[in-house]
């Protein structure tokens, strides 16, 4: 079940590189509730977190960075969960490459026989006296 969950995760990384979000979404449930570390407290289902993938691809249409480290998967009958340090960005519009490190967890649940990342967290560590986000971290 380990490689289950670790396949599932290599081929939404590499529907993340294809920048194929219709990919990238099949790997949801319906349900899925996301804390992106970008522009929302929180998305509620498939078609919000679509909606952001989308606008994400458009923000970097460059070649992109999308590299995991440090991954633990803890596996369970129908529900498992992962977590990871990815090293992520992207080329802007203007061409420019930027990135950072973050923090990943994800939830997985068995619905109908077949994985699904039902929550998903990505997170950034921040200055607690200045509030600016510590993108220079490494691991």
């Amino acid at each position: 079940m380990n490689s289950e969950i670790s396949t599932l995760i290599e081929n939404w990384k590499q529907a993340v590189m294809a920048k194929d979000v219709d990919r990238i979404v099949s790997f949801y449930a319906d349900e899925i509730v996301a804390f992106d570390a970008v522009n929302a407290l929180q998305f509620k289902g498939r078609d919000a977190y679509q909606a952001h993938w989308k606008a994400c691809m458009e923000f970097c249409p460059g070649p992109g960075i999308f590299e995991f480290h440090q991954m633990n998967i803890v596996p369970g009958a129908d529900s498992a969960f992962a977590h990871w340090l990815a090293h992520c960005g992207g080329a802007g519009p203007d061409g420019v490459v930027k990135s950072c490190w973050m923090r990943v967890t994800a939830g997985y649940q068995r619905i109908d026989g077949q994985w699904k990342v039902v929550h998903e967290h990505w997170s950034t560590p921040f200055d607690m006296e200045t509030g600016a986000g510590l993108f220079d971290l490494k691991p």
